[in-house]
């Protein structure tokens, strides 16, 4: 008797991203696979009285999105958290800040995120005096949408014990005012890790990003607090038709968390989480990324790569740069690793199977990143372990052509393009300097150099909407005439977030396609993509059904 069919989606745009069958009608799923794809009359043949038909209605139909770069914990976090998204200047964020603080009466840190680094001005730069002026008294933090950089008040830097400074390490900075006192500006992890210690989360979710460290003593009630916000984060996900994550930041600790949802059938999107390897660990500590890959290792949740910072970002000018910045000329930041100590790395990593992932955002960065991975070749001959450059906002022209030389993905960020949908132009494009705005944010340039490019949001760093990332990779628009193009077709965006994505985490004989046979990870949109304009993409269309692994995890 043939097998029928648990869940059946007829009349749709289906896009397959599966290039010997490109296009269909329906999708037939049997348990946590995908049993056929043909047209309505092939599919509904797989009909039984139990079988849940959903009509899609003329929508896209299509793997689900494969988010290959955001931060999970702080993403989650950050649904509870005051955004400050568009807020311009001082009467705007005293506003925001004062109905939030009365929204929220007994949290120990106000906390925002979004906040542009000209939320002030662009000539005036935020500190703590700022909020003073809001709030003086109750602890209060903001981070930048990069993460990178927070501001806080002076209640807030007491109680951290950083308002006289402290040593916070390589590539971390509490900003000093001239009256010998902490500005309220911190720098990196190292930085502002003590504020949000403050939390009611007590900093937990920022572990994974600034030390990779498992938190301390963690009691049942906090332990079922992070479970309950990570939950909600991950169902945040889906909501947007995102069924797979490659998280960016990570210990032990979040992995155990995911174990337990996944056990319990909670986990509403697969998801990877990396080793987190800092400055100060020795190199034998990639024994224990290996050991975790052994460890995670279903379709569900998976411990299988090491994630490096090499530098910063260009708005706080900590990003490490060839021949300086544009409005800056000599300075050029430092990395966060020697060279020395980042080809130790790449080659013991390689040698142990283990894909590396290094945000690399300055010109200087990703050089110095690519001859790591170019060292790692010379030690153990050319595998096929995918290695993976974050961002790359920057990249000097003859470093281009090594990445389809040395095999190594380009993982961008559409949506982080400055004058898009997100961010503005200014201040960065200054950061970059008019004479290389030709290989910023080059996503094209790459692609056309024969570099897989896989897209992701970076969320909370921006929003974790595909669409609004899509949008952007269509419509960019450049800075001045004459810049490349670096646009994307549809097609491309689609298949760089569904396809490209389960290639690069090494699943593509099971993922990022819908065929027969693959895991049951399906999104349907509110309607068809294809016949939207390009510039109302993030407006229109929405996740209207997600399945991941066979489950409806999201129905709008």
């Amino acid at each position: 008797m043939a097998e029928t069919a648990d869940i059946i989606i007829t009349n749709g745009r289906v896009l397959t991203m599966d290039p010997a069958s490109p296009r269909a009608e329906a999708v037939a799923l049997v348990g946590n696979r995908i049993l056929a794809v043909g047209t309505n009359a092939e599919i509904g043949a797989l009909a039984a009285p139990a079988t849940k038909v959903i009509d899609a209605g003329g929508a896209t139909v299509m793997p689900g999105f494969n988010e290959a770069h955001m931060h999970i914990f702080p993403g989650s976090v950050s649904l509870r958290q005051l955004n400050l998204h568009g807020i311009q200047g001082v009467e705007a964020l005293r506003s925001a800040i004062l109905d939030y603080a009365q929204m929220n009466p007994d949290e120990p840190l106000l906390m925002g995120f979004s906040a542009d680094y000209s939320i002030i001005s662009l000539t005036e730069p935020c500190t703590r005096h700022h909020l003073d002026a809001i709030l003086p008294d109750r602890p209060f933090m903001m981070f930048a949408p990069d993460h990178h950089t927070a501001w806080a008040n002076t209640m807030a830097l007491t109680q951290a014990g950083l308002l006289h400074g402290k040593d916070v390490g390589i590539g971390n900075e509490i900003v000093m005012g001239p009256d010998g006192l902490a500005n309220g500006e911190l720098r990196e992890g190292n930085a502002f890790g003590p504020v949000a210690a403050l939390a009611s989360t007590g900093g937990r979710e920022e572990l994974g990003m600034v030390t990779g460290m498992d938190p301390d003593h963690v009691t049942p009630e906090q332990y079922a607090l992070d479970r309950s916000i990570l939950k909600a984060g991950l169902d945040y996900c889906a909501s947007w038709g995102v069924t797979s994550i490659q998280n960016f930041d990570g210990n032990h600790y979040q992995l155990r968390l995911m174990r337990d949802l996944e056990l319990s059938g909670e986990l509403s999107c697969r998801i990877r989480i990396p080793y987190h390897m800092k400055n100060f660990m020795p190199l034998d500590d990639l024994d224990k990324a290996a050991a975790w890959k052994a460890e995670f290792a279903t379709d569900m949740l998976r411990g299988d790569f090491v994630k490096v910072f090499m530098d910063g970002v260009l708005d706080s000018q900590t990003a490490y740069m060839l021949d300086g910045y544009g409005d800056r000329p000599g300075y050029t930041y430092e990395p966060l690793f020697t060279p020395q100590a980042f080809n130790a790395i790449a080659t013991k990593a390689d040698a142990l199977g283990l894909q590396v992932a290094v945000h690399a955002i300055g010109s200087a960065a990703v050089r110095q990143t690519l001859d790591g991975y170019e060292a790692a070749v010379t030690a153990n001959g050319k595998g096929d372990n995918r290695h993976r450059i974050e961002h790359i906002e920057l990249i000097h022209p003859d470093d281009i052509a090594r990445f389809a030389e040395l095999g190594i993905v380009a993982s961008v960020q559409p949506v982080h393009y400055p004058g898009g949908t997100c961010f503005p132009a200014e201040p960065t494009t200054a950061k970059i300097g008019e004479d290389r705005w030709d290989y910023a944010y080059a996503w094209r340039t790459l692609k056309n150099a024969g570099a897989p490019v896989v897209f992701a949001s970076d969320w909370p760093v921006s929003p974790v909407s595909p669409f609004q990332c899509i949008q952007d990779a269509l419509t960019r628009k450049p800075w001045k005439e004459g810049l490349p193009d670096q646009r994307f077709t549809l097609s491309e965006a689609l298949e760089a977030y569904t396809a490209i994505g389960a290639w690069v985490e090494f699943m593509e004989d099971r993922k990022g396609k819908l065929k027969s046979g693959f895991l049951a990870d399906v999104v349907i949109l509110t309607t068809d993509i294809e016949t939207v304009a390009p510039q109302e993409i993030m407006d229109t269309v929405r996740a209207a059904v997600t399945i991941c692994d066979g489950r409806i995890t999201h129905q709008a």
